[in-house]
């Protein structure tokens, strides 16, 4: 009885296997996406802090807690301007 091509598979033949992915796209089409996108997150959320570095509650608890730039953001009130 011959052999159909779906039931025999040669040992010496490629061996072929299905390439993850994620809806089409691989995890190097991803790595890649994901390092030419990363400098324009990083520049978009610099912006946003920029921008936002006048509302004193961001002040408090973002900006004072970076270890270059925090101290630039204490207000430091001198005792004889205190009304208390």
């Amino acid at each position: 009885m011959p052999f159909s091509s779906t039931q025999f598979k040669s040992q010496y033949g490629p061996k072929y296997h299905a390439q993850a992915h994620l809806k089409g796209a691989t995890p190097k089409t991803l790595l890649r996406y994901g390092v030419t996108i990363a400098p324009f997150g990083v520049a978009a959320g610099a912006a946003v802090l920029f921008f936002a570095s006048g509302i004193p509650r961001v002040q408090t608890d973002i900006l004072q807690k970076i270890p270059v730039i925090g101290p630039y953001f204490t207000k430091n009130i001198h005792p004889a301007d205190s009304p208390f």
